[in-house]
């Protein structure tokens, strides 16, 4: 990236068209993609996941002075890298990342834009819950069963506990030996900080959006409402909207067929339709 941080990338087929980018949530990694990844690549798509800065492999800002305005850029330059301006995928954090990407800082930089479980307003509620549990256990875990449990009483819905192997990705050991989140804790101090100040900015870029556009959302989520949901249809009515009805926030976890089958199915649209190049936006 600009400031010499390197961020960690996965490429799916790397000769597929068209070409997705997913951008996860706060508090995840490129692998909460990897089922949806690895079926559309399947299909014959370019994928490209990566973890944000400060976020699994990627890198941590020194000092942890990290700021929105780092994500948007990173964003920004892995589109431009891409062999023809992508479909974004974006989940919470990432799909918020992408409405200031293609309604503010460069209109061009997608050809489509799907958001997961996410509007420029958002449920504090359903936020804060989120929040209580990445601050919950600052002295990590004593194993990575201890950490299993506490991710199985956070998330009721899913019926099959994380291994041992799925939860490698997720933690690090520290040099005392117990096990810590894979993401900087200096992130909660910089992005979430900053979090209540970008919604008008939010609400501004969603308003300049031209490009086809997929919102995706969870019939159980706390994050997303019908009366957000609505509000985002208002602002941009040519969205199109799909809920999930049995899924919550973690739509790519607790639904991925369907939530990669409605994927799919937007993207088979866009190449029907010959939608090459986003129209631009003032």
């Amino acid at each position: 990236m600009r400031d010499g941080l390197t961020l960690s990338i996965d490429v799916f087929h790397a000769d597929g068209q068209p070409s997705l980018l997913f951008a996860h949530g706060f508090g995840q990694t490129r692998g909460a993609w990897g089922g949806t990844a690895q079926a559309l690549a399947e299909a014959g798509y370019r994928c490209v996941t990566f973890d944000a800065r400060g976020h699994g492999e990627s890198g941590r800002v020194a000092g942890g002075a990290y700021h929105m305005e780092q994500f948007v850029e990173d964003l920004t330059a892995l589109a431009r890298m891409q062999p023809e301006p992508p479909v974004l995928v974006g989940a919470s954090m990432g799909g918020l990342l992408g409405l200031v990407v293609a309604g503010e800082f460069d209109p061009q930089a997608f050809r489509a834009l799907v958001l997961v479980d996410i509007t420029p307003r958002w449920e504090s509620a359903g936020v804060e819950r989120i929040l209580a549990f990445m601050k919950a256990h600052p002295d990590g875990f004593a194993d990575y069963a201890e950490a299993a449990e506490q991710i199985a009483q956070y998330l009721p819905q899913r019926r099959e506990r994380k291994s041992e192997e799925q939860l490698k990705p997720l933690l690090r050991e520290g040099p005392d030996g117990r096990l810590r989140w894979h993401w900087d804790p200096a992130l909660l101090d910089g992005v979430v900080s900053e979090s209540e100040r970008y919604q008008p900015r939010l609400f501004s870029a969603a308003a300049k959006l031209h490009i086809p556009l997929l919102l995706l959302s969870g019939g159980r989520s706390d994050v997303v409402s019908h009366a957000t949901v609505n509000e985002f249809l208002q602002l941009v009515p040519h969205a199109r909207h799909v809920e999930l009805p049995q899924a919550t926030h973690m739509l790519a976890g607790d639904a991925n067929d369907a939530f990669t089958r409605e994927i799919a199915r937007f993207v088979r649209d866009l190449e029907s339709t010959g939608v090459r190049h986003n129209v631009g936006a003032a």
